[in-house]
């Protein structure tokens, strides 16, 4: 189960890379941005199944973790009395004691995000395909849903923490050489990718608000 739980958050792990670098064209304006989102979505033959795989990859996930969540309560179905840090070398964390509330959290992100953007209204790119650029634009003009974005990111931060490090443990990828730099990167990625996408919502609200230039 664990092995599974590690392999599915790699894997997802990788697409947000992907997602990450995606995104941060909106920087560059609508012409790169809308040309890319093109050659993703209309010039891309395999995007259906890619979704669907990655659908399915997120939904083993889910499923497993939460699994394993449960199947560890019933193993206690007594609580400890008291609970404190248990100090180094314990990798205990507050991102790792979280991250069923994290997963949980970022699922209904994710369902919100998927309709804001893949299966809302339309605008059309005149060269071809959506004009995604005008979408994002439009829907992160609301501060509300900025601000739901900035929290959501701060979530993806900390289930990240742990979790990079975590799946290459449960795959077996734990040695006194590899592991400190493991964790290390882990915590590394997790910021970067988090304070990317708070970054990207952030600009879009300022420069929606004319604050800032393109």
């Amino acid at each position: 189960m664990k092995i599974l739980i590690g392999v599915t958050g790699l894997a997802l792990f990788a697409y947000l890379l992907i997602h990450i670098a995606g995104n941060l064209l909106v920087f560059f304006g609508p012409v790169v941005f809308n040309n890319y989102a093109f050659v993703m979505e209309v010039k891309n033959p395999l995007l259906p199944i890619i979704e669907i795989g990655l659908l399915l990859v997120f939904l083993l996930h889910v499923y497993k973790t939460v699994r394993m969540f449960l199947v560890n309560q019933r193993a206690r179905p007594v609580r400890y009395v008291k609970k404190k840090w248990a100090g180094t070398p314990s990798r205990k964390t507050i991102a790792s004691v979280t991250m069923i509330v994290s997963g949980l959290w970022l699922l209904a992100f994710i369902i919100i995000h998927v309709k804001a953007f893949r299966f809302s209204a339309e605008y059309e790119w005149p060269a071809g395909g959506r004009d995604l650029y005008r979408q994002e634009m439009e829907t992160l003009s609301n501060p509300l849903v900025v601000g739901f974005y900035v929290l959501s990111m701060i979530v993806v931060g900390s289930h990240l923490w742990h979790g990079i490090s975590s799946a290459f443990q449960s795959l077996g990828v734990d040695h006194p050489r590899v592991t400190p730099a493991l964790l290390t990167a882990g915590k590394v990625f997790a910021v970067a990718i988090a304070g990317g996408f708070m970054v990207i919502a952030v600009w879009v609200y300022l420069h929606q608000a004319g604050r800032v230039r393109v």
